[in-house]
């Protein structure tokens, strides 16, 4: 009877294998074809479409308006990502350190931005900090304003990215380096930190890539005025209303290499720090 089951058993057991190891092709295959479909053939649409006339391209691109828009972009982006580094890390930290009354409702509150529609976001905020909001306070047609609603649709990335990495840290580790002497300070900053630092720089390049294609959350607030408050994003809805397909499409390669860049530059900062737990 052994004898019998062992030949039956072999082909069975090989095409268990066979399947085994078709199912990861299979689910391989259908990745990157989403992957190709909904990711990289509209890069390769666009790149086409900027690249089509170099002299156009170049002429779109140092287009003083342009540069205007995107020296804006990049500058407040660069502050907002500087608030998100301390506001997101200090409430991840709340979020994760501390029990109190309410603190489910504010882990919720963090990814609201998420969920709400930015232009709801725009709206939101023009009639709470416009001309006629109820705080007393206009920002709208600002610089000021813009850098609000950015910190508004990027807050949750620092936060989100830095939360479980507290949670995962060691507190032996911190009552450790206290009973050596080291205070609240010292603790944070050689205990902590380092651990946190990655999730930080990850936070960071997406909070930066959000921000410097904003449209819907700046598009009412900024007042849109060149050379003063007019970002990239929105620029590129100009160049489009206008006509200009070709000068939308080269502004909007050369924002999708910003972003890139800014996440090939932090992937690389990140293997730097995390090169001495490798």
């Amino acid at each position: 009877m052994a004898e019998v089951t062992a030949p039956l058993a072999q082909p069975l057991a090989s095409g268990a294998r066979r399947q085994a190891s078709g199912a990861p092709l299979l689910a391989g295959a259908l990745s990157a074809l989403y992957l190709g479909v909904v990711v990289l053939a509209p890069l390769v649409a666009l790149a086409f479409a900027a690249a089509g006339d170099r002299r156009a391209f170049w002429e779109a691109t140092t287009n003083p308006e342009a540069v205007a828009s995107i020296e804006l972009t990049l500058a407040v982006s660069a502050v907002v990502v500087a608030i998100d580094v301390a506001a997101g890390t200090a409430i991840a930290w709340v979020l994760t350190r501390d029990e109190f009354r309410g603190r489910r409702l504010v882990d919720a509150l963090v990814d609201l931005p998420l969920a709400l529609p930015t232009i709801v976001a725009g709206l939101t905020l023009l009639a709470l900090y416009g001309p006629r909001g109820g705080l007393g306070v206009n920002v709208a047609f600002t610089r000021a304003g813009i850098v609000l609603a950015l910190l508004f649709v990027t807050l949750p990335f620092v936060v989100r990215t830095v939360q479980p990495v507290l949670g995962e840290i060691d507190r032996e580790l911190e009552e450790a380096a206290a009973s050596l002497g080291a205070g609240r300070l010292a603790t944070f900053r050689r205990v902590v930190l380092p651990a946190i630092v990655p999730a930080i720089l990850s936070g960071v390049a997406l909070a930066f890539a959000r921000a410097i294609g904003e449209f819907g959350a700046v598009v009412l607030i900024s007042g849109n005025l060149p050379f003063k408050t007019e970002v990239a994003s929105v620029y590129v809805f100009g160049r489009l209303n206008a006509g200009d397909r070709a000068g939308a499409a080269a502004i909007s390669m050369l924002l999708l290499a910003l972003s890139f860049a800014t996440l090939l530059l932090v992937a690389a900062l990140r293997r730097r720090v995390t090169r001495h737990e490798r």
